[in-house]
């Protein structure tokens, strides 16, 4: 698997499995991802770093978390052999839009400060349908990178008010 720096997929698996079991409706699989994305801005802004160091690509819908998807679409079947079985072992795709989880998610993989996040993001955009994810998620960030491209963190992180100093932060 091409994976980002610091990408850590037993992490992102988790998060996978800790999203979609909270998030409780049949349409799980995009509104994970997008939860995720939610998740890791708000934990970059807070604590400087992503929750489990992946990287996000602009997909048509959206950022998309690359090492999270293709874990995705590994169990889905239609991503390259990343050779990653827990994955398989831990969760299925079903109709291309619900995660179905076969075991629970590790949450002793998370800092307490993971678990805030992602549950802030559960909490606010958790809910939103395909059209409301879509719309906020196509933010500033987004609009730096071309289609099917990553999505610089330094984007990411002049998305807040006070971004110059994260991204300060990030590069000492």
């Amino acid at each position: 698997m091409q994976s980002p720096v610091g990408f850590k997929p037993e992490k992102a698996l988790h998060a996978i499995l800790y999203v979609a079991d909270k998030l409780q409706r049949e349409d799980n699989l995009y509104a994970t991802l997008k939860v995720i994305y939610f998740a890791d801005k708000d934990h970059l802004h807070r604590y400087g770093r992503f929750i489990f160091g992946d990287n996000y690509v602009a997909m048509s819908h959206g950022p998309a978390p690359s090492g999270a998807y293709d874990i995705v679409k590994y169990v889905r079947g239609d991503g390259w052999d990343i050779g990653f079985e827990e994955a398989r072992a831990a969760f299925t795709v079903k109709d291309n839009k619900h995660i179905q989880l076969y075991e629970n998610p590790n949450i002793d993989v998370f800092s307490d400060s993971d678990i805030e996040c992602l549950d802030r993001a559960i909490a606010e955009y958790g809910k939103l349908s395909f059209s409301e994810l879509k719309l906020r998620s196509h933010d500033a960030a987004y609009d730096q990178a071309d289609l099917n491209e990553s999505i610089p963190i330094e984007a990411i992180a002049a998305t807040f008010t006070d971004g110059q100093s994260l991204i300060e932060h990030l590069h000492n």
